[in-house]
């Protein structure tokens, strides 16, 4: 069995243990939760919005579609059907299928940087907009114009190195209402949630977290490290100040009241900056 053949074989296992809402016992010729939730990953796998459609066409005329022949099918039901019965699915089940994937010999290596550790780069993106169609998992914003978008979004993590093409895909967390919060979800509660789930499972891989902006704070930076990880998150200037102070050094110049500690605060400046000009640090 090759290392493909043995992932889709987990893959068949997650999906036919998915919750089946039909009622009564089942019938002969009746769909399988695992040809319901192998049909909707090779839609994926393929690349091809109309996958289904397409394979349908090559089994009518050269016999066993590849759904069948890769994904060991025994049928393959329709678009609306598949949404039916997924609706609802936890995701989570899927979770332990990534590091499945991740941990497969060889795979790893290629990634490790930094002395052997691997990076997993943070980020959220949306899939879903509209403002028609909603649900109670949707999150919302006002547009100028007063109307109101209904979205969906998620915090992706992907082992990711520095000259590779490829990436690893890691369990995604779901950016959508928690019971008991007041206010909306976001992505830095979803990157709390992500480190507190899953951080055990990449502790052994040594992670360096990499992230934007929005996570370079302190609850995030705890966070991780509460983890055994570290992290390279972006610090831009404007968000930042008391950090682009420390490394470029304040100019107590330009503050029309200074603090009474400017003379003994530590400060760096580099050469040829307006950096600080106060007085070396006192020991005491």
């Amino acid at each position: 069995m090759t290392v493909l053949d043995s992932l889709i074989a987990e893959l068949k296992g997650v999906c036919a243990g998915l919750p089946d809402r039909r009622k009564g016992p089942r019938r002969d010729g009746e769909y399988t939760m695992a040809d319901i939730g192998l049909s909707a990953f090779a839609v994926f796998f393929m690349g091809s919005p109309s996958f289904l459609g397409h394979q349908r066409a090559l089994a009518e005329g050269h016999g066993r579609s590849n759904c069948q022949t890769l994904f060991g099918m025994t049928a393959i039901p329709t678009d609306a059907y598949i949404r039916q019965m997924l609706d609802g699915a936890p995701p989570g089940a899927f979770d332990p299928l990534f590091f499945q994937a991740a941990g497969t010999d060889g795979v790893l290596a290629p990634f490790q940087r930094l002395n052997g550790r691997v990076l997993i780069a943070l980020d959220g993106t949306e899939c879903f907009c509209s403002r028609k169609i909603h649900c109670p998992r949707c999150s919302t914003r006002k547009r100028s114009d007063g109307g109101t978008e209904y979205f969906h979004s998620f915090l992706g993590a992907s082992i990711v190195a520095p000259g590779h093409r490829q990436v690893l895909p890691l369990p995604a967390e779901f950016i959508a209402p928690q019971d008991g919060a007041e206010k909306q979800d976001c992505e830095r509660n979803a990157a709390k949630r992500w480190l507190a789930r899953h951080g055990p499972a990449v502790h052994q891989l040594r992670p360096v977290f990499l992230g934007d902006d929005l996570f370079a704070c302190q609850p995030i930076a705890a966070a991780v490290q509460q983890q055994g990880g570290n992290f390279i998150f972006t610090c831009k200037p404007a968000s930042h100040q008391t950090i682009t102070e420390y490394l470029t050094g304040a100019d107590w110049r330009n503050i029309a009241n200074p603090p009474s500690h400017a003379a003994s605060a530590p400060q760096r400046s580099t050469d040829g900056s307006p950096g600080c000009r106060c007085a070396p640090p006192t020991t005491r």
